[in-house]
């Protein structure tokens, strides 16, 4: 059923491609367009949108092997539902080499956001890929805090600011209303907080590099941040970015202060984490909550399910 063979790995001393082109696309795509081409455009698509380098390059992995499998000169709009259930099936069965359950789970989501892509850009009338199951690999539930501890804990940073330093309460009061990841924590500017009116402050969540500026967003913070913040500017007195450490170091400041309120394993992630979940709990719109943790819609799929477990009542 193999069509055409296409290449996988890009070409020698050409820096920045991830495999050659498929296809030369001509013109806008329409359902008309061949496979081949409407790939070539979504590696466009996916440079644009700032997808990372690793994703580029196994999302377009993955499509090559459904070029393998349909043939790449295959009009995009003949493609149904069946077809990319039968992919699957030979992913698992016909094709001669190991499926892992991540690799499978990961080649499904493939498959989502490129033929979300086309029906969303109108370029086809329906998405085959809707309703393929979607069965990623099997992973934990994050862990979270409880009220509880989230109570010692802010009694341990709370403690340290009376001693003198504000740093660990900023850092976790931070962390737990706002949710951001450890490298959009490392790159807030001073200018990047907004504190014109005391009783709504306002973090910008920014991105240097112009590809990520689809995760750029709006975050309020509460009002009693505002004195800590103050507290900590004048005793660090940061000449640009709010927090001139490392990350190394701040993980350190978690560390320490995990250990004085008796808890252990408290993380950047961990305190996400519960960020999401005291949201989600509270009644936050499931798509606002999305927008404020900076989540593409495939991610949050598989985030939302693991926060209705996480918030669920005790059975």
């Amino acid at each position: 059923m193999i069509a055409e063979q296409l290449p996988l790995f890009p070409r020698k001393n050409l820096k920045g491609e991830y495999g050659p082109p498929l296809a030369s696309a001509k013109g806008p795509l329409t359902r008309n367009s061949s496979l081949g081409a409407a790939i070539v455009g979504f590696k466009d698509y996916m440079i644009r949108q700032g997808f990372t380098e690793n994703t580029i390059k196994a999302f377009l992995s993955d499509l090559r092997i459904l070029a393998g499998y349909l043939g790449a000169s295959r009009a995009i709009g003949d493609i149904g539902t069946e077809d990319l259930k039968g992919f699957l099936t030979y992913l698992l069965h016909y094709r001669g080499k190991p499926c892992k359950p991540k690799s499978y789970a990961r080649r499904v989501t493939t498959l989502k956001v490129f033929f979300a892509w086309l029906a969303e850009e109108k370029i086809i009338p329906t998405d085959p890929a809707a309703p393929l199951v979607h069965h990623r690999a099997t992973t934990p539930l994050p862990r979270v805090l409880y009220e509880g501890q989230i109570a010692k804990l802010l009694e341990a940073t709370e403690r340290l600011m009376r001693q003198g330093d504000a740093r660990p309460h900023l850092l976790v009061s931070l962390l737990l209303h706002t949710g951001i990841k450890k490298g959009e924590c490392m790159n807030i500017a001073l200018h990047h907080l907004d504190l014109s009116d005391p009783s709504s402050p306002v973090l910008h969540i920014r991105y240097d590099n112009p590809k990520m500026m689809h995760k750029e967003r709006k975050l309020s913070l509460p009002a009693e941040i505002v004195p800590v913040l103050r507290q900590y500017l004048a005793q660090y007195q940061p000449q640009e970015r709010l927090f001139e450490c490392t990350a190394r170091n701040l993980e350190y400041v978690l560390d320490n202060v995990a250990e004085l309120a008796g808890l252990e394993g408290i993380s950047f992630e961990m305190l996400r984490w519960t960020c999401a979940v005291r949201d989600y709990k509270a009644g936050m719109d499931p798509e606002k909550l999305r927008r404020k943790l900076g989540l593409s819609k495939v991610s949050w799929e598989q985030t939302e399910k693991k926060l209705q477990k996480l918030a669920a009542p005790a059975l």
